[in-house]
Formats: structure tokens, sequence, C-alpha cells
């Protein structure tokens, strides 16, 4: 089952465990992933940075085999990337962003670069950047998802597009027969994220475990409800009723929005103000306007007062 991969990272078989975060992934689980054969990558950019060091330390200790390090490029990495580089990290793995600043100087240090992309284009980008392995992720991914494209169509388009370079599959991969799958595509090894999220050695709350295991295909939706400081970064989660609530205020907001709109009246032109408020405040402005535009203000009142009802739910619950 070995792979032209598996002998680059120096693994027994070609699968990965995805990283997931902000610290799920932690040394127990890339240590148990690295020495059963695969290959672990830890997740802990956002804690300080001598605890980031300290991470990579423990792994060490829990393992001598190959394993990797994940780093978000939405946020900065530079401290990041120097004390990989500093620790003798195999493998440095990049994600949501441009890596060509970081790769020769992580190639360098004698580290493997990979780096994770949701489309074509950008995957002609990372090869021109000199990394060593691409993971192509589909849209069916767990987490945050970069792309639209399905694992079943992004795999093959992206293998043709920077062959001869490895690519390893992301996305809905969750056993032996994903794997097989993906090898089938010709992709060199399998990134699989949410089956090790219920592993022993994760660290989510045990009932979130049980609810991965109880879940079935249609108990996960796209959403940016988890993008705190990562705006616009779809994520694909459990329906939690958490999730879902948030989901039925936002929709309620929509509707609402779009009734007013359609049965907003015309002003005559002598009597057409600007209305505008400030969210979150009380104070109002009436101002004249000279355009022919119809006045909608409503709609965002309802939109403003919908999001306030939001906050209320999630801080209150």
């Amino acid at each position: 089952m070995k792979t032209a991969l598996c002998e680059l990272l120096g693994i027994e078989y070609p699968i990965v465990a995805a990283p997931m975060g902000p610290d799920l992934t932690g040394p127990d689980l890339v240590a148990a992933v690295s020495n059963a054969g695969g290959l672990g990558i830890l997740q802990a950019q956002l804690a300080p940075s001598p605890l980031f060091r300290e991470e990579i330390r423990r792994v060490r200790e829990l393992t001598d085999k190959p394993f990797g390090v994940n780093l978000i490029l939405h946020f900065p990495v530079d401290e990041q990337v120097a004390i990989c580089i500093d620790e003798r990290v195999p493998i440095v793995s990049f994600f949501w962003g441009d890596p060509t600043p970081y790769v020769e100087h992580v190639r360098s240090g004698g580290a493997k670069v990979f780096h994770q992309i949701g489309s074509v284009a950008d995957a002609q980008r990372a090869a021109k950047a000199n990394v060593d392995v691409i993971i192509a992720q589909g849209v069916e991914a767990g987490g945050h998802v970069a792309g639209e494209v399905s694992t079943l169509a992004l795999v093959p388009r992206v293998i043709d597009a920077v062959a001869p370079l490895p690519v390893a599959a992301a996305g809905g991969i969750a056993d032996g027969r994903g794997v097989a799958a993906a090898l089938a595509l010709g992709a060199q090894a399998a990134i699989i994220g949410t089956r090790f999220l219920a592993s022993t050695e994760a660290r989510p709350h045990p009932e979130y475990k049980k609810k991965l295991l109880s879940a079935n295909e249609d108990d996960t939706i796209r959403t940016t409800l988890f993008g705190f400081g990562w705006p616009n970064a779809s994520h694909r989660t459990l329906r939690t009723r958490f999730v879902e609530d948030w989901l039925e205020t936002k929709h309620a907001a929509k509707n609402r929005a779009r009734t007013n709109r359609s049965s907003a009246i015309p002003l005559s032109p002598a009597k057409k103000c600007r209305f505008s408020a400030s969210w979150g405040s009380r104070q109002t402005s009436i101002q004249p306007v000279t355009s022919d535009r119809w006045i909608c203000w409503r709609a965002k009142a309802s939109v403003s007062s919908a999001r306030s009802s939001l906050r209320q739910k999630l801080f209150v619950r």
C-alpha cells in the first residue's frame, strides 16, 4: 500500500491525520497516528509561542516518527515558522493563503512543505511556489473549506495540473474505501480528519465525539458561524441546536428584509429623505435626498434587529 509519497515522507501508510483546531489535534493524537505508520499533523498555532514550542517537543517525546505542524496563513505565522525550523519539524503544512514567502526558508531548514488548496488555480500557484506536496481539499471536508468543488472532481484535475508533484486528497474520507478511492483517483495519500477527531487521543469533549459517531450524511452544514477573527471563512460543522437556532434566525432576518424591500413605497421628490442609524445605537438622522431612489430603511432596520436578537441568544444560552 506504499506510495511514492510514503517513501518521500518516511511513513508506512498513505494516511495523514488532518490538523484540526485550534488545538483538537494535540501531541497525543499526532504521535499515535505517526507511531501507527501514518503522518500526524499538529494544530497549535494560536497557542502562545512558548506553549507552541512545548507542544512540538511533547510530540517528539511521544514518537520518533515523522510528523508535521500546520499553519494557517490568514493569521501571522512568522514566529511559528521560526520555531518550526528551530525545532527541526520534519513537515510544515500551510493553508488559506500564499505560502510563497515561507517555502524556501522552511525547506532550507530541512523540512518538507505541504500546502492545502481548494481549486486548480490555487494548486498551480502552490506548485510555482515550489512546495513539496499539495493537498487537494474537496468541499465535503469538515472544518474550514477553501473551495466549492467536490473531492471526486477536484483531485484528478489538480493531479493533472501539477504533475509530477505529489497530491494528497482531503474531504469526505473516513475509512478504507475512501482511502482506496483517493488512491484510485491518482492521489498518493488520503487526509482524514473527522474520523480521527472521534478517537481517544483527540481533544474534543466526549459528548461531541458521541455526536460525531451518531451523525449521518445529512447532519453537517457549511456556515460562517464559528469564524470569529477569520471572517468569510466557510466551515463545515455539525447541525447542533446552537447552529440550528442561528440558521433559523438568519433565515428569518433575510425573509423579513426581502418582504420589506418588495413592499417599499416610492416617495415624492419633495418628501424623500435619507435615513441613517449606527448599529447598536438609538441615534438617527434625517437628511434630504435628491435622487429618485426608493427608501427601504425598514428592511435595514429589520436585519439590524435580527442581529441584535441573535447576539442576545448567543450570550444568554
